[in-house]
């Protein structure tokens, strides 16, 4: 099938590096947009961009896109879309998604309008009443914002966050598409020194190994796509094998650190299963006292934040004597997310860049300590000072 159109939702704030990983794969009409990038294809297309996508949450199939206010025209919309292309007879098909902004707003009760449309649809092509449903998931999802319904197909099953080596998180777990996307603002290439001094599982450096090394985040697990009756099973062959041939092999240089042992036992684990063991040295150390790894490189840190008053408090006083500890270590590029808006304050320095980004629900700024020359004030007229 050719030109069909995809939407790739992201974390707020990852879009335009989901656009720029999508340009990089070569793939056509590539728009950022809020909350999603959407681009055209085929199925090498669509095979492309699940395996490869570091920032990307997931790989959505546009089926429909219009208007509606009433469940009448929900239905209707629905009804008109051609599902007997995409799913077949004995298929199964649930439905899932979210409303916002809009005059229908029931989740549960769109759900059963769409299910409804599609039985009847899918019904009067195949002629026949009732469906086994024993076959493939193909899994309608729907968002429905500002009145403006999108019906889609998720090609990708599990999310592509899931890159299957983290079984088991520690408290606060860093999605690893947000992780993914902290080492991409830092334009680490694999050639400095990357120390995560808060590493907990270890999804920062192991995101960080697998850039340096080229890997597709999506070589060691399956896409719910590939199980469709439609897809040629040769395609995702193909894509992991040009994927492979652009590794690169190499020493690199990536610590990840944190004083809670059982932290640094875990993040091991998840780098021997992701097959980065290797190149990530892990330690036990504070990380307001522990010396500099390096003459020089760049920190990427997730420190607790603390969302309740106490934890807060104690996060505030973490920050100050992170602030002291790396006061001189201006050889090293800092790269620090945290939702506390007075952060600079206590880290006692201004950072040369901001970017807003979410992690989870939580929202966050990345503090970017790049080393760059602020702007000098411009002088006033002269004889003034």
């Amino acid at each position: 099938m050719n030109n069909m159109q995809f939407a790739v939702p992201t974390l707020f704030g990852l879009e335009g590096l989901a656009g720029d990983e999508l340009r990089r794969m070569d793939l056509s009409d590539v728009q950022v947009e809020n909350g999603r990038v959407l681009f055209t294809g085929d199925e090498y297309a669509m095979a492309k961009a699940n395996v490869n996508l570091r920032t990307g949450e997931r790989v959505l199939l546009v089926l429909a896109s219009f208007k509606a206010t009433t469940f009448e025209e929900l239905f209707q919309g629905v009804y008109r879309t051609n599902l007997e292309d995409f799913i077949p007879k004995n298929g199964a098909f649930p439905v899932k998604g979210h409303c916002l902004n809009s005059q229908l707003m029931s989740v549960p009760d769109c759900q059963a309008i769409i299910k409804k449309a599609a039985v009847r649809r899918l019904g009067e092509k195949y002629g026949i009443t009732w469906f086994p449903e024993d076959g493939a998931k193909y899994q309608l999802q729907f968002s429905i914002m500002n009145d403006q319904v999108n019906l889609y197909l998720d090609t990708s099953g599990v999310g592509l966050h899931k890159r299957g080596y983290r079984a088991v998180g520690n408290d606060a777990p860093l999605r690893e598409t947000l992780a993914a996307a902290m080492v991409q603002l830092t334009r680490y290439r694999g050639r400095d020194f990357i120390w995560d001094p808060f590493c907990g599982s270890g999804t920062i450096p192991i995101e960080a190994a697998l850039i340096a090394l080229n890997r597709a985040p999506g070589m060691g697990r399956s896409f719910g796509c590939e199980k469709f009756d439609w897809m040629d099973e040769g395609v995702f062959r193909t894509v992991r094998s040009e994927a492979l041939d652009k590794e690169f092999r190499g020493e690199y240089r990536i610590l990840g650190s944190d004083n809670d042992p059982k932290c640094v036992s875990l993040a091991m684990a998840n780098a021997r299963k992701a097959g980065v063991g290797k190149l990530i040295t892990f330690k036990d150390g504070d990380a307001t006292k522990m010396s500099l790894p390096a003459e020089s490189g760049v920190i990427i840190a997730n420190p607790p934040y603390g969302e309740r008053m106490l934890e807060r408090q104690s996060a505030q006083k973490l920050y100050q004597a992170l602030g002291r500890h790396l006061k001189y270590a201006d050889s090293w590029k800092k790269y620090i997310i945290t939702s506390e808006p007075e952060f600079e304050h206590y880290f006692g320095k201004r950072a040369d860049k901001k970017r807003k980004l979410y992690n989870g629900m939580i929202k966050c700024d990345y503090y970017m300590y790049t080393g760059g020359e602020r702007k000098a004030p411009k002088p006033g007229p002269k004889g003034k000072k």
